[in-house]
């Protein structure tokens, strides 16, 4: 008999710690989302740590803005982001108060609400790939600006929350150079999937943009 996930939010101790922590940690663990249309839940199988102002890749690196003071915590928050015109990305924030951390949860598992996920996600051939992507990911969780800053850590009626789920075994979890980051951040091997999970997304290298000639 398969074991099954395990329904216990995490507590905001869980996110108070340093990223490179949290950020493998999360993976298996049970993503909530409570929607008009009843909750979305889903299985971390991918996600990328981005370590504040140490960090070429963050988007704190060069300090607090307005777009991403909620990275500078307290943890447990959601930072939210609006990307490329077009796509939500979301992000859980980690580590010290005023110290900015954040971990990009980049793909999933969806196992519970998939009827409304598929509405958000039309061109999705198959469920694995309903959340197969940060921004898929997004889209089906139904993922806006208006849950930027949201306390995971609120209780059952929060938008969002993660609860214990089931984590893979430590053999099972994989690490290497982040999706699309380029510069001194590229070679961080600062992304977590699951070995062999069909929800993972495929690696991408960063692209330099052509400059308009």
């Amino acid at each position: 008999m398969s074991e099954s996930p395990d329904r216990t939010p995490l507590p905001r101790a869980f996110f108070d710690r340093p990223v490179l922590e949290v950020a493998p940690d999360l993976l298996g663990r049970t993503l909530v989302r409570r929607t008009e249309d009843g909750p979305i839940e889903l299985r971390l199988t991918e996600v990328e740590a981005y370590a504040g102002e140490i960090d070429p890749g963050s988007h704190a690196f060069r300090g607090r803005t307005a777009r991403n003071a909620v990275m500078f915590g307290p943890p447990g928050h959601a930072y939210v982001y609006f990307t490329y015109g077009m796509w939500h990305c979301l992000n859980l924030v980690c580590g010290p108060k005023g110290h900015a951390g954040g971990v990009l949860l980049r793909a999933g598992e969806i196992q519970r609400g998939a009827e409304s996920a598929r509405k958000r996600r039309l061109s999705a051939r198959y469920d694995k790939e309903l959340a197969k992507g940060p921004a898929r990911l997004a889209t089906a969780l139904d993922i806006t600006l208006s849950l930027n800053g949201t306390d995971i850590c609120a209780g059952p009626d929060a938008p969002l929350a993660v609860l214990t789920g089931l984590p893979p075994r430590p053999d099972q979890v994989r690490s290497g150079p982040r999706t699309g980051v380029g510069g001194d951040g590229a070679p961080h091997p600062w992304r977590f999937w699951i070995d062999e999970d069909p929800t993972v997304s495929p690696y991408r290298a960063h692209a330099p943009r052509k400059r308009p000639s």
